[in-house]
């Protein structure tokens, strides 16, 4: 039985077949930093990478508003779960938790993961197989997170699962979705990219220049998506959001959409921002 095809970048496929070789966590981890967390050396550890996690679910959770008593009885979906850095802090937080990827060997991590430092009964898995949509049934959940995951997309990808965000959320639950957008660095940065996931198919040269970090950092930003692009699309397939924010970093408090909240958290990167909302639909 062949193996079906993974949609994702390079680097995604070459770090899918570490993760199925290597038999512990602490070695993928070390193995895949380039892809996971932008890190490599010999010394990192699955403890330090879920701990950064960690971190960051608490920080985002409580800067958008989702209190720790409403969010024990809501049920979430993860969108680019990973190897599980999130993950664990989520189960910890929310009454059930299902983890959606590309990849079907990062969720066998992630499970792992969660066994180790999250609660695994609260967990679920879903695979996203064709890279866009998710196996999961309309309106039955009240909360769907994505982070550093849909800039990886292709651009007709993250919008598609941008829509069934929508679909699969509860009319009155929660998107909580982070996009990358244009900044001025990107005027090299971009270019660079594009020859990059261009010499990712290289025979031979492409495995191997996948796996390296300065390789992966310019070439895994797959797409730029602005707030009205996103926006322009909902609204043509007549999702209706009800109280949207934006959420940026400071420095780029100008950059928004009429007539829609903005808000600013100096934690979020220059180049990201958030599109918080309820489904009103």
């Amino acid at each position: 039985m062949s193996t079906p095809r993974r949609r994702q970048h390079v680097p995604w496929k070459v770090a899918g077949r570490a993760t199925e070789s290597h038999v512990d966590s602490d070695s993928v981890v070390r193995d895949t930093g380039w892809v996971f967390n932008n890190e490599t050396g010999t010394a990192l550890t699955l403890d330090e990478f879920v701990d950064s996690g960690e971190q960051e679910v608490g920080a985002y959770l409580q800067c958008f508003g989702f209190e720790a008593a409403d969010n024990a009885a809501r049920t979430m979906v993860e969108i680019g779960a990973g190897i599980g850095r999130m993950t664990a802090g989520f189960t910890k937080r929310f009454a059930h938790v299902t983890a959606c990827d590309l990849d079907a060997a990062f969720l066998e991590r992630c499970r792992e993961t969660v066994a180790k430092f999250g609660v695994p009964e609260k967990l679920s898995t879903s695979h996203v197989a064709d890279g866009r949509t998710l196996a999961l049934p309309d309106a039955s959940t009240d909360l769907v997170f994505s982070y550093i995951t849909l800039q990886h997309c292709e651009p007709a990808d993250a919008l598609h699962l941008t829509t069934e965000s929508l679909r699969v959320v509860k009319p009155g639950g929660w998107v909580a979705l982070n996009f990358r957008t244009w900044v001025p660095g990107d005027a090299l940065l971009f270019p660079a990219g594009v020859l990059t996931r261009l010499l990712w198919r290289v025979p031979c040269l492409g495995s191997w220049l996948a796996r390296q970090r300065w390789s992966a950092r310019f070439g895994w930003q797959a797409n730029r998506l602005t707030p009205g692009e996103v926006f322009r699309h909902l609204g043509s397939r007549g999702l209706v959001l009800a109280q949207p924010t934006l959420w940026v970093n400071g420095r780029r408090s100008g950059r928004g959409v009429e007539g829609v909240a903005l808000r600013t958290f100096e934690g979020i990167h220059p180049s990201h921002w958030w599109l918080i909302a309820h489904r009103a639909n």
